[in-house]
């Protein structure tokens, strides 16, 4: 994990375009499981002429509970009109503490376009800190940037 962020985080800070999110921690607040919406940007297009460039995605997903296991239940993958192009994880994975996942996307899967994304389940049996969930983007030209991911529902069950 230690040499995956490590990556993550020299091609963010080499790369010529960045855009980075700044995270502000607050209060912790606890959850037994969401559904989690992650955009994921396939392709960007350069000015002035609009060529696209292709990026590679590399979905993260990143169990931050110290104590405690959670269980992602399901990696969705959509495109740009909303159709599903791949379901990852037939069967739940589970992440041990600080344990991380990831999905990957070569720079040459065009399927999902501009607008494609990420709707990632998870669950947990009891109140565990939320995973950070995200996709970084990065191209051969140097371009890279994250997309963080945002809770559309919660699972209160």
């Amino acid at each position: 994990m230690k040499n995956f962020r490590m990556l993550l985080i020299a091609v963010v800070c080499t790369a010529n375009y960045v855009i980075a999110p700044c995270y502000a921690f607050a209060d912790a607040v606890l959850s037994k499981g969401q559904t989690i919406y992650v955009p994921v940007y396939s392709n960007i297009f350069t000015a002035p002429k609009a060529v696209p460039v292709h990026l590679a995605n590399i979905l993260a997903i990143r169990n931050t509970d110290l104590h405690n296991v959670i269980r992602v239940t399901s990696v969705d993958y959509y495109d740009t009109k909303g159709a599903l192009v791949k379901k990852y994880y037939p069967t739940a994975v589970t992440l041990s503490p600080l344990e991380t996942t990831h999905v990957y996307l070569s720079e040459r899967d065009d399927a999902g376009g501009f607008g494609a994304n990420f709707i990632v389940r998870w669950q947990a049996n009891k109140e565990v800190n939320p995973p950070i969930i995200e996709c970084l983007m990065a191209g051969r030209e140097g371009r890279g940037f994250i997309s963080p991911g945002q809770v559309i529902s919660e699972d209160t069950k």
